[in-house]
């Protein structure tokens, strides 16, 4: 029997192009089926993830299209630069 006090997963997924954007910007975002389904889509296309629910929470809490607010900068940052480092590694 599962806990009824069981957290549903959330997941948001950013996108940033730096020619165009001024910030990375909420792309989706979904909890429970939805969420799994965002994380299966990544996966089928190798997009990278990076798992943290703090962060998740913050950016499921902005609406789709919406650029991330200053204060998520750095935290972001520090994802996409983790993120550039697994692509130059391929």
């Amino acid at each position: 029997m599962k806990d009824m006090k069981e957290k549903s997963e959330i997941v948001a997924a950013i996108q940033y192009n730096e020619e165009k954007d001024h910030a990375p910007k909420v792309v989706a975002k979904g909890k429970g089926e939805i969420a799994q389904k965002i994380k299966s889509i990544a996966e089928v296309h190798e997009i990278p993830t990076y798992q943290d629910e703090k962060l998740a929470r913050q950016l499921y809490n902005l609406s789709i299209g919406d650029e991330i607010p200053p204060e998520l900068y750095h935290v972001v940052a520090e994802i996409l630069a983790f993120i550039i480092t697994l692509d130059t590694k391929e």
